[in-house]
């Protein structure tokens, strides 16, 4: 794949949590939660984007959130559960991002907030039609994903080179 291809990057925060007596890692998803992720892998599989990665935190609601949620994809891709993406800051994401193969064109991004709302933030230099208005009015709720896109090589992804293209939250 050439680098001057576009990528998409998206960035899906974890579905509602739940909150017993456990630590924060073990956290499960609350049952709303579990009706959202598969809602937001619909809203996905919808995109027509077909991943070829997809980075996951280990935290048990991401985990759970990205079961729900492929279970919607035509095509599973290749998913790596990565612990650094738990309580990871924008700077931390990008850095992760930077060490992913060029062979992969469109990458899916599985974690929490403040960092994946930070990331959206940070990555995006524009934005078409309303996204940024939709994803500042809303915030970053549970099962919300952004869409970004931009050129080059991986190890080339820094703040203000991509483009927000798209922004959805569960009862948009």
């Amino acid at each position: 794949m050439s680098v001057a291809e576009p990528r998409r990057i998206v960035l899906f925060r974890h579905a509602k949590a739940d909150w017993p007596p456990v630590n924060d890692h073990e956290r499960p998803l609350a049952e709303r939660g579990r009706m959202d992720a598969a809602v937001a892998g619909r809203k996905l599989a919808d995109s027509d984007i077909a991943f070829d990665l997809a980075l996951c935190s280990t935290a048990t609601r991401t985990r759970e959130t990205w079961k729900l949620a492929v279970q919607e994809f035509p095509q599973r891709p290749k998913t790596v559960y990565e612990e650094r993406i738990y309580e990871a800051s924008p700077g931390e994401l990008i850095a992760l991002l930077n060490e992913t193969s060029d062979d992969a064109q469109n990458v899916l991004l599985v974690g929490h907030n403040p960092g994946i709302q930070g990331l959206a933030d940070i990555l995006a230099g524009s934005d078409e039609a309303d996204a940024r208005e939709r994803m500042n009015r809303r915030g970053y709720p549970a099962a919300a994903f952004a869409v970004l896109s931009f050129t080059g090589s991986w190890k080339s992804l820094e703040p203000g080179v991509a483009t927000l293209v798209d922004y959805w939250a569960p009862s948009e």
